[in-house]
C-alpha cells in the first residue's frame, strides 16, 4: 500500500464525499438561480446583469439574498414554463398526429347531416379522404 493511503481513513473518505454533496448542492442552486433569473420576463436586461455580476463575486450572499427577496416567485416562474412547454408539445403531438380517415368520415357525415354539405359533396369529399 502505497503510503499517501495509509492515512486516509473512513472518516476522511465520509468527508471526501460529504464535501462534494455540499458543492453539487452549490452548483445545483446556483444553476437555479441563474436560470430563475433569465426565465422572470419582467426584470429588466440591466437587473439581471447586476445580479450575475454580484453572483459571480459575492456569490453565498447574493444567492440568499436572491431566495429571500425573489424566492417567492420562483415557483410560479416554473410552473408557468412548465405549462407552457407542456402547451408547446401537446400543440405539436396534433399537428403532427392529425386525424385518421375514419375521424374524418364520421366529421363529413356529421356535416352532412346538418346540411352543411351536400350529397353530392360528401361523396366527392369522402372519395378524397378515402384513396
Amino acid at each position: 500500500m502505497s503510503p499517501i493511503f495509509a492515512s486516509y481513513n473512513l472518516g476522511d473518505a465520509l468527508l471526501t464525499v460529504l464535501s462534494i454533496f455540499f458543492i453539487v448542492i452549490w452548483i445545483w442552486i446556483l444553476i437555479t438561480v441563474l436560470i430563475d433569473l433569465f426565465r422572470d420576463h419582467e426584470l429588466s436586461g440591466w437587473w439581471k446583469a447586476v445580479w450575475v455580476f454580484f453572483l459571480v463575486f459575492l456569490p453565498v450572499i447574493t444567492v440568499l439574498i436572491y431566495l429571500i427577496a425573489r424566492g417567492g416567485g420562483m415557483r410560479e416562474r416554473a410552473i408557468t414554463e412548465q405549462r407552457h412547454m407542456r402547451e408547446a408539445s401537446d400543440e405539436y403531438i396534433r399537428s403532427v398526429a392529425g386525424s385518421s380517415p375514419v375521424d374524418q368520415l364520421h366529421r363529413l357525415d356529421e356535416l352532412r347531416t346538418r346540411g352543411a354539405i351536400s350529397q353530392e359533396e360528401f361523396e366527392r369529399l369522402k372519395a378524397r379522404v378515402l384513396s
